[in-house]
């Protein structure tokens, strides 16, 4: 929930008891279906201290006379968690991570309005700076691992868990977005140009949006393809130097898992136990030197039908009215799911960009209007003769 200078001091406290009661219930959700017992303990710990944060707000508002309740319908909250649980641990996690470090923002940014109560701003320093941990944390909890004696096959599970999650929600979000917005421009214009006559609006718009999935479908391939060849290229890279200077990439390694919390004695055994494995050392040290594993390499055709489906699915949103009416009644319902559509994508980009999601398709919805009056006003302009 974002900081609003105009809310009153009792609003804002319980924006931000509201906002850990919030965050905490998000780490319980994933910490639920969590098998990992390292990150499922991480997670728990996480909520206890969203908790525990709440719990500090709330007293402060009992102190001031106020009580704290939230509305949350059942309904609601089980979308909540279905959300939370089923749209990718990593989508979800990358989202938590910006939450915390806005969390820790706005704290700082009360600590002026607050500046009477010194034992508030004491208390906001320091849940800026456990907003602040919590941010670490989940930025380096995919490379979580607990320490045992059989180290290779951790390395390697951490790879493999490092590479799920699911860029096809990006990809498709963003597909839809552009489909929609590039045919309900089109649609604009030739109505306007047209006096609404859905046979030239419908073949434009048909035309508009298999151009739209084609050229985004190629566009994502090539991309992809792009970006998985400098990938290759840096593992070859680093393959090379691991062959001409050994020793030099074994105290590299070795100088990670120190940064990662081991001391010197035990980074440097077990950077030598993994070069005794060269396929795994290798898998180790592009991982933290450059972040990159094979599992999470992009796949090109994954890519390209992602943003071509979405496209064309976005792009056919406008067009669904013009198949069974026709006139100005076609042009209004278009105009009327459109913007609905408009709405509905810019919500569902919180899910990447962790804004409000109100405010998101609000936004959205609001280009929508501007896009097509403006290609409306357009087709006008260059209206056909009669």
């Amino acid at each position: 929930m974002p900081f609003n200078k105009n809310d009153s001091l009792v609003q804002i406290l319980k924006k931000n008891w509201l906002n850990e009661k919030k965050t905490a219930r998000t780490y319980r959700d994933l910490a639920e279906i969590e098998k990992n017992p390292r990150k499922k303990e991480i997670l728990l710990k996480l909520a206890q201290t969203e908790e525990q944060h709440a719990l500090r707000w709330e007293k402060e508002l009992a102190a001031l006379g106020q009580s704290c309740s939230e509305k949350t319908s059942r309904f609601k909250r089980i979308l909540e968690k279905w959300l939370n649980q089923n749209l990718g641990f990593k989508n979800v996690i990358q989202r938590m991570e910006r939450t915390e470090e806005q969390d820790k923002v706005r704290y700082l940014q009360q600590k002026a309005l607050f500046k009477e109560s010194a034992e508030i701003v004491q208390l906001l320093e320091e849940m800026a700076k456990e907003e602040k941990s919590h941010a670490g944390i989940l930025h380096n909890l995919p490379r979580e691992t607990p320490f045992t004696e059989n180290i290779t096959e951790n390395i390697l599970a951490r790879e493999k868990w490092h590479g799920r999650g699911g860029n096809w929600i990006t990809d498709s979000i963003y597909g839809i977005n552009d489909g929609l917005g590039a045919v309900f421009g089109i649609v604009s214009g030739v109505a306007g140009a047209t006096e609404n006559q859905t046979h030239y609006i419908l073949i434009s718009g048909l035309a508009g949006m298999i151009a739209s999935s084609l050229s985004m479908g190629a566009g994502a391939y090539l991309a992809a393809k792009s970006q998985k060849e400098v990938y290759e290229a840096e593992i070859s890279k680093e393959k090379r130097e691991i062959e001409e200077n050994p020793q030099e990439e074994i105290e590299e390694m070795a100088l990670f898992y120190q940064l990662q919390g081991f001391n010197e004695e035990e980074a440097k055994w077990i950077s030598e136990k993994l070069y005794q494995k060269p396929e795994h050392f290798l898998s180790a040290m592009v991982s933290s030197e450059l972040g990159l594993s094979h599992a999470s390499f992009p796949n090109p055709w994954r890519a390209c039908l992602s943003a071509s489906l979405s496209t064309a699915l976005g792009a056919f949103i406008p067009l669904t009215p013009f198949f069974f009416l026709s006139g100005i009644w076609a042009i209004s319902l278009s105009f009327f799911i459109s913007l609905v559509a408009h709405f509905l994508v810019g919500a569902a980009k919180t899910l990447i960009t962790g804004r409000s999601w109100l405010s998101s398709g609000l936004e959205m919805t609001v280009v929508g209007i501007i896009e097509a009056v403006v290609t409306y006003t357009l087709g006008l302009l260059f209206r056909l003769p009669a």
